[in-house]
Protein backbone atom coordinates (compact mmCIF):
# COMPACT_ATOMS: atom_id res chain seq x y z
CA UNK A 1 0.00 0.00 0.00
CA UNK A 2 1.13 3.39 -0.51
CA UNK A 3 2.09 5.70 2.09
CA UNK A 4 -0.84 7.74 2.92
CA UNK A 5 -0.39 11.52 4.41
CA UNK A 6 -2.74 14.52 5.25
CA UNK A 7 -2.40 18.19 5.42
CA UNK A 8 -4.13 20.05 7.94
CA UNK A 9 -4.85 23.37 8.23
CA UNK A 10 -6.63 25.02 11.46
CA UNK A 11 -8.89 27.97 10.83
CA UNK A 12 -12.12 29.39 11.47
CA UNK A 13 -15.62 27.77 10.77
CA UNK A 14 -16.04 30.86 7.69
CA UNK A 15 -12.31 29.87 6.21
CA UNK A 16 -13.40 26.17 6.25
CA UNK A 17 -16.48 26.68 4.87
CA UNK A 18 -15.60 29.01 1.92
CA UNK A 19 -12.87 26.33 1.35
CA UNK A 20 -14.88 23.45 0.94
CA UNK A 21 -16.62 25.26 -1.31
CA UNK A 22 -13.60 26.50 -3.49
CA UNK A 23 -12.40 22.70 -3.91
CA UNK A 24 -15.83 21.66 -4.97
CA UNK A 25 -15.42 24.37 -7.81
CA UNK A 26 -11.98 23.63 -8.56
CA UNK A 27 -11.83 21.34 -11.37
CA UNK A 28 -8.30 20.35 -11.37
CA UNK A 29 -8.56 18.92 -7.84
CA UNK A 30 -7.25 15.36 -8.08
CA UNK A 31 -10.14 13.23 -7.64
CA UNK A 32 -8.39 10.92 -5.27
CA UNK A 33 -7.38 13.57 -3.10
CA UNK A 34 -10.08 13.26 -0.08
CA UNK A 35 -11.15 16.61 1.52
CA UNK A 36 -12.76 16.94 5.14
CA UNK A 37 -13.86 19.62 7.77
CA UNK A 38 -15.20 19.33 11.04
CA UNK A 39 -15.39 21.42 14.44
CA UNK A 40 -12.18 20.63 16.68
CA UNK A 41 -14.96 20.19 19.68
CA UNK A 42 -18.52 20.58 20.05
CA UNK A 43 -17.79 23.54 22.67
CA UNK A 44 -15.94 25.25 20.39
CA UNK A 45 -18.37 25.83 17.34
CA UNK A 46 -16.16 28.28 15.20
CA UNK A 47 -12.77 26.49 15.64
CA UNK A 48 -12.53 23.93 12.50
CA UNK A 49 -9.91 22.20 10.91
CA UNK A 50 -9.67 21.34 7.19
CA UNK A 51 -7.32 18.38 6.45
CA UNK A 52 -6.54 16.83 2.60
CA UNK A 53 -5.51 13.03 2.81
CA UNK A 54 -3.51 11.93 -0.15
CA UNK A 55 -1.75 8.74 -1.06
CA UNK A 56 2.07 10.13 -1.39
CA UNK A 57 3.80 12.42 0.70
CA UNK A 58 3.08 16.09 -0.41
CA UNK A 59 5.31 18.08 -2.30
CA UNK A 60 5.41 22.15 -2.33
CA UNK A 61 3.13 22.11 -4.93
CA UNK A 62 0.61 20.01 -3.25
CA UNK A 63 0.71 22.21 -0.37
CA UNK A 64 0.34 25.30 -3.09
CA UNK A 65 -2.31 23.84 -4.25
CA UNK A 66 -4.41 23.66 -0.64
CA UNK A 67 -3.08 26.78 0.48
CA UNK A 68 -5.11 28.16 -3.06
CA UNK A 69 -8.94 26.96 -1.33
CA UNK A 70 -8.41 29.98 1.09
CA UNK A 71 -8.69 32.95 0.04
CA UNK A 72 -6.21 35.59 1.14
CA UNK A 73 -3.72 34.67 3.47
CA UNK A 74 -3.49 30.98 3.66
CA UNK A 75 -3.44 29.41 7.14
CA UNK A 76 -0.39 27.18 8.15
CA UNK A 77 -0.66 24.32 6.77
CA UNK A 78 1.27 21.04 8.44
CA UNK A 79 1.33 17.73 7.03
CA UNK A 80 1.98 14.20 8.86
CA UNK A 81 2.56 10.92 7.70
CA UNK A 82 -0.19 8.91 8.45
CA UNK A 83 0.57 4.83 9.98
CA UNK A 84 0.24 2.18 7.31
CA UNK A 85 -3.46 1.77 7.00
CA UNK A 86 -6.30 2.36 4.59
CA UNK A 87 -5.95 5.60 4.37
CA UNK A 88 -9.43 6.71 2.94
CA UNK A 89 -10.95 4.71 5.95
CA UNK A 90 -8.41 6.69 8.15
CA UNK A 91 -9.78 10.14 6.91
CA UNK A 92 -13.56 9.26 7.65
CA UNK A 93 -13.08 8.13 10.76
CA UNK A 94 -15.71 9.46 13.44
CA UNK A 95 -18.14 10.17 10.78
CA UNK A 96 -21.90 9.25 12.06
CA UNK A 97 -24.82 8.10 9.80
CA UNK A 98 -27.29 10.89 8.89
CA UNK A 99 -30.89 10.33 9.94
CA UNK A 100 -33.20 12.10 8.04
CA UNK A 101 -37.15 12.09 7.65
CA UNK A 102 -37.71 7.95 6.61
CA UNK A 103 -34.17 7.87 6.07
CA UNK A 104 -30.58 6.39 7.04
CA UNK A 105 -27.20 7.14 5.43
CA UNK A 106 -24.46 5.09 7.42
CA UNK A 107 -21.04 3.62 6.37
CA UNK A 108 -20.95 0.16 5.78
CA UNK A 109 -18.89 0.12 9.34
CA UNK A 110 -22.69 1.12 10.81
CA UNK A 111 -25.36 -0.88 11.60
CA UNK A 112 -28.61 -0.39 10.01
CA UNK A 113 -31.33 1.25 11.94
CA UNK A 114 -34.40 -0.96 11.65
CA UNK A 115 -37.00 1.67 11.86
CA UNK A 116 -35.94 3.92 8.87
CA UNK A 117 -35.09 3.23 5.37
CA UNK A 118 -31.46 2.32 5.19
CA UNK A 119 -29.09 3.26 2.47
CA UNK A 120 -25.07 2.32 2.46
CA UNK A 121 -22.71 4.76 0.73
CA UNK A 122 -18.60 4.70 1.52
CA UNK A 123 -17.62 7.70 4.07
CA UNK A 124 -15.02 8.62 1.29
CA UNK A 125 -17.65 9.10 -1.02
CA UNK A 126 -20.66 10.49 1.00
CA UNK A 127 -18.92 13.11 3.14
CA UNK A 128 -15.56 13.93 2.08
CA UNK A 129 -17.32 17.99 1.41
CA UNK A 130 -18.23 18.69 4.47
CA UNK A 131 -22.06 19.43 3.54
CA UNK A 132 -23.88 16.92 5.29
CA UNK A 133 -26.34 19.33 6.44
CA UNK A 134 -27.55 19.82 2.28
CA UNK A 135 -27.66 15.88 2.02
CA UNK A 136 -29.69 15.64 5.27
CA UNK A 137 -31.72 18.38 4.73
CA UNK A 138 -32.65 17.38 0.53
CA UNK A 139 -33.42 14.24 2.37
CA UNK A 140 -35.68 15.76 4.48
CA UNK A 141 -37.10 18.00 2.24
CA UNK A 142 -38.02 14.67 -0.36
CA UNK A 143 -39.73 12.87 2.75
CA UNK A 144 -41.99 16.31 3.38
CA UNK A 145 -42.78 16.17 -0.84
CA UNK A 146 -44.09 12.54 -0.48
CA UNK A 147 -45.95 13.45 2.55
CA UNK A 148 -47.53 16.23 1.11
CA UNK A 149 -48.85 14.57 -1.69
CA UNK A 150 -46.34 15.05 -3.97
CA UNK A 151 -46.28 12.85 -7.02
CA UNK A 152 -43.42 11.53 -9.30
CA UNK A 153 -43.15 9.74 -12.60
CA UNK A 154 -40.36 10.20 -14.03
CA UNK A 155 -37.46 12.69 -11.95
CA UNK A 156 -33.74 13.34 -12.32
CA UNK A 157 -31.31 13.98 -9.81
CA UNK A 158 -28.77 16.51 -11.23
CA UNK A 159 -24.68 16.80 -9.93
CA UNK A 160 -25.76 13.53 -8.30
CA UNK A 161 -22.18 13.06 -6.87
CA UNK A 162 -23.06 9.20 -4.84
CA UNK A 163 -26.43 8.51 -6.16
CA UNK A 164 -27.86 8.92 -3.04
CA UNK A 165 -30.89 11.61 -3.68
CA UNK A 166 -31.83 9.78 -6.94
CA UNK A 167 -31.84 6.21 -4.54
CA UNK A 168 -34.51 8.04 -2.30
CA UNK A 169 -36.05 9.25 -4.53
CA UNK A 170 -36.80 5.95 -6.18
CA UNK A 171 -37.33 4.45 -2.67
CA UNK A 172 -40.37 7.21 -2.12
CA UNK A 173 -41.58 6.50 -5.83
CA UNK A 174 -41.20 3.35 -7.10
CA UNK A 175 -42.98 3.26 -10.17
CA UNK A 176 -40.51 6.63 -11.57
CA UNK A 177 -38.36 6.42 -14.18
CA UNK A 178 -35.08 7.63 -12.39
CA UNK A 179 -31.97 9.38 -14.48
CA UNK A 180 -29.15 10.70 -12.57
CA UNK A 181 -26.13 12.37 -14.04
CA UNK A 182 -22.91 14.51 -12.82
CA UNK A 183 -20.26 16.06 -14.86
CA UNK A 184 -17.16 14.42 -13.32
CA UNK A 185 -16.63 10.77 -14.88
CA UNK A 186 -16.16 8.69 -11.74
CA UNK A 187 -19.64 9.29 -10.33
CA UNK A 188 -20.66 6.65 -13.25
CA UNK A 189 -18.83 4.03 -10.90
CA UNK A 190 -19.19 5.48 -8.04
CA UNK A 191 -23.22 5.36 -8.85
CA UNK A 192 -23.07 1.59 -10.00
CA UNK A 193 -21.60 0.58 -7.21
CA UNK A 194 -23.86 1.77 -5.01
CA UNK A 195 -26.60 0.74 -7.28
CA UNK A 196 -25.60 -2.60 -6.43
CA UNK A 197 -24.97 -2.65 -2.48
CA UNK A 198 -28.13 -0.62 -2.17
CA UNK A 199 -30.05 -2.86 -4.59
CA UNK A 200 -31.43 -0.21 -7.24
CA UNK A 201 -32.06 -1.47 -10.53
CA UNK A 202 -30.08 0.50 -13.62
CA UNK A 203 -31.80 0.78 -16.74
CA UNK A 204 -34.77 3.13 -18.71
CA UNK A 205 -37.97 1.69 -17.34
CA UNK A 206 -39.75 2.01 -14.23
CA UNK A 207 -38.60 1.57 -11.16
CA UNK A 208 -34.94 1.55 -12.54
CA UNK A 209 -32.39 4.62 -12.55
CA UNK A 210 -30.52 5.46 -15.81
CA UNK A 211 -26.67 6.75 -14.94
CA UNK A 212 -25.31 9.71 -17.36
CA UNK A 213 -22.22 11.97 -17.59
CA UNK A 214 -23.23 15.42 -18.75
CA UNK A 215 -22.38 18.90 -17.97
CA UNK A 216 -25.88 20.50 -16.78
CA UNK A 217 -28.68 19.83 -19.04
CA UNK A 218 -25.29 19.18 -22.15
CA UNK A 219 -26.72 15.68 -22.87
CA UNK A 220 -28.72 14.31 -25.70
CA UNK A 221 -30.28 11.70 -23.20
CA UNK A 222 -31.06 13.70 -20.33
CA UNK A 223 -32.89 16.14 -22.26
CA UNK A 224 -34.52 13.08 -24.09
CA UNK A 225 -36.32 11.69 -20.72
CA UNK A 226 -37.90 14.67 -20.13
CA UNK A 227 -39.91 16.64 -19.26
CA UNK A 228 -39.35 15.65 -15.22
CA UNK A 229 -41.95 16.46 -12.34
CA UNK A 230 -39.40 15.82 -10.04
CA UNK A 231 -35.75 17.56 -10.62
CA UNK A 232 -33.16 17.39 -7.72
CA UNK A 233 -29.88 19.42 -8.04
CA UNK A 234 -27.34 19.66 -5.31
CA UNK A 235 -24.62 21.62 -6.30
CA UNK A 236 -23.69 24.82 -5.92
CA UNK A 237 -25.52 28.16 -5.72
CA UNK A 238 -23.02 30.17 -9.01
CA UNK A 239 -24.17 26.44 -10.81
CA UNK A 240 -27.69 26.57 -9.90
CA UNK A 241 -28.38 30.77 -11.43
CA UNK A 242 -27.19 29.90 -14.20
CA UNK A 243 -28.59 26.67 -14.91
CA UNK A 244 -31.95 28.20 -14.37
CA UNK A 245 -33.62 28.05 -17.94
CA UNK A 246 -31.97 24.99 -18.71
CA UNK A 247 -33.54 23.35 -15.38
CA UNK A 248 -37.18 25.11 -16.23
CA UNK A 249 -36.86 24.05 -19.78
CA UNK A 250 -36.84 20.17 -18.56
CA UNK A 251 -39.56 20.10 -15.81
CA UNK A 252 -42.99 20.15 -16.75
CA UNK A 253 -45.32 22.35 -15.73
CA UNK A 254 -46.40 21.98 -12.35
CA UNK A 255 -43.16 20.12 -11.12
CA UNK A 256 -41.17 20.28 -8.28
CA UNK A 257 -37.70 21.18 -8.03
CA UNK A 258 -35.54 20.79 -5.08
CA UNK A 259 -32.59 22.91 -4.92
CA UNK A 260 -29.82 22.86 -2.10
CA UNK A 261 -26.19 23.36 -2.01
CA UNK A 262 -26.55 27.19 -1.93
CA UNK A 263 -25.41 29.17 1.63
CA UNK A 264 -28.68 31.56 2.90
CA UNK A 265 -26.63 34.47 2.12
CA UNK A 266 -27.57 33.13 -1.52
CA UNK A 267 -30.74 32.26 -0.89
CA UNK A 268 -31.87 35.32 -2.48
CA UNK A 269 -30.40 34.88 -5.74
CA UNK A 270 -31.29 31.71 -6.36
CA UNK A 271 -34.81 32.49 -5.84
CA UNK A 272 -34.62 35.73 -8.10
CA UNK A 273 -33.04 33.25 -10.96
CA UNK A 274 -36.10 30.84 -10.85
CA UNK A 275 -38.68 33.09 -10.02
CA UNK A 276 -38.17 34.73 -13.30
CA UNK A 277 -38.38 31.15 -14.89
CA UNK A 278 -41.54 30.84 -13.73
CA UNK A 279 -41.31 28.78 -10.19
CA UNK A 280 -42.29 29.79 -6.98
CA UNK A 281 -41.37 28.89 -3.46
CA UNK A 282 -43.11 25.81 -1.68
CA UNK A 283 -41.61 25.00 1.38
CA UNK A 284 -37.97 25.88 2.76
CA UNK A 285 -35.76 24.34 4.92
CA UNK A 286 -32.67 25.86 6.92
CA UNK A 287 -29.97 22.87 8.05
CA UNK A 288 -26.78 25.14 10.02
CA UNK A 289 -25.84 27.79 6.98
CA UNK A 290 -27.58 26.26 4.04
CA UNK A 291 -30.90 26.34 2.57
CA UNK A 292 -32.92 23.53 1.11
CA UNK A 293 -35.30 24.84 -1.50
CA UNK A 294 -38.45 23.40 -2.95
CA UNK A 295 -40.09 24.80 -5.82
CA UNK A 296 -42.95 24.79 -7.88
CA UNK A 297 -43.26 26.00 -11.53
CA UNK A 298 -46.31 27.40 -12.56
CA UNK A 299 -48.92 25.20 -14.47
CA UNK A 300 -49.56 28.62 -17.01
CA UNK A 301 -46.69 31.16 -18.57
Amino acid sequence: MADAWKIVAEVSKTEARAALVAHEEALDWPAEWVVTGMEVADHLPDDWTVEVYLDREPGPDDLQRVAALFAGTPPRLSAEKLPATDWVTESQKGVEPIRAGRFHVRTPEHPADPGLVDFVIPASQAFGTGQHQTTAGCLAMLDLMKRAGVTARNHADIGTGTGLLAFAALHLWPGARATASDIDPVCAGVVRDNMARNAIAEGGGPGQLTMVIADGMADPLLRLRGPYDLFIANILAGPLVELAPSFAAATAPGGNLLLAGLLETQEARVRRAYRAQGFRLARRLVRGDWSILWLRKSRVR
